[in-house]
């Protein structure tokens, strides 16, 4: 483990992704299927039910999600996303992803839950696609995270769209109190992706054992040991709950 987390605080370093890329590409267009698929399945109950994110309950979490697919589906929508959150921000302060994702909400907040349920399954396609079909010049263009640093575009297109979903789906879950969806073909290569990121950006030795068909062991020399839910893992990583040790680093989704 080499790759240490300050030498991405530079344009020249900016992270890119470890994925394959038709491996990202699969990952992302079953992960939006995920997404409608437990949407779809929500009670007229579970939508009011409030998340862990402060201010958002199910159904605006889902607005948010959607907003992320038509940003990606859409180059106008994308310009126009960008354009008004960025305004708000020079009238109001604040960040651009919490402009963004507020707007997102705004945006789909007149929806039906089958009107937004469905324009995610006839959007989520075309999200996918573009993402896939990005051209070079695009993914390997630098962008300053206000949190984690320079990654590329393309670490944005095949890592975090995919794992914003993601979070969000475990979000879901816990707040409604059903099982998050666990396979080794599609949450494991999410998770251990979020793993070798993880050990990069720590660069010490560890063991970890995370359990279930989305979880796994890893050993990088001898060091501290770690057995948890591959989700409660995430969960962490993201911030969602307290991290010591090893834990306290930090991870984006």
């Amino acid at each position: 483990m080499t790759l240490q987390s300050h030498q991405h605080n530079d344009k020249k370093h900016a992270r890119r992704p470890q994925l394959n890329r038709e491996v990202a590409a699969q990952l992302a267009s079953t992960e939006f299927a995920r997404v409608a698929d437990l949407l779809d399945r929500l009670t007229p109950d579970q939508w009011t039910t409030q998340t862990e994110c402060p201010g958002w309950d199910v159904r605006a979490m889902a607005g948010h999600m959607l907003g992320m697919i038509q940003l990606l589906a859409s180059l106008p929508e994308l310009a126009g996303q960008q354009f008004t959150a960025r305004r708000r921000i020079a009238r109001n302060g604040g960040l651009l992803v919490d402009a963004l994702t507020g707007l997102q909400v705004e945006n789909n907040a007149a929806l039906s839950t089958s009107e937004l349920v469905d324009t995610v399954r006839t959007l989520s396609p075309k999200a996918a696609r573009n993402r896939r079909r990005a051209p070079g010049i695009v993914r390997n263009h630098p962008l300053d995270d206000e949190e984690f640093g320079w990654w590329t575009y393309g670490y944005l297109f095949d890592v975090i769209l995919t794992r914003d979903p993601f979070m969000h789906r475990i979000d879901i879950s816990r707040a409604i109190g059903v099982p998050m969806t666990a396979t080794a073909e599609h949450e494991g290569v999410i998770v251990n992706d979020v793993v070798a990121e993880w050990a990069q950006r720590h660069d010490r030795p560890f063991t970890l054992e995370l359990t279930g068909p989305a979880g796994g062991r890893w050993i990088e020399g001898d060091g501290e040991s770690l057995v948890l839910d591959p989700f409660e893992f995430c969960r962490i990583l993201a911030g969602r709950a307290p991290g010591a040790g090893l834990l306290a680093t930090r991870v984006p989704f």
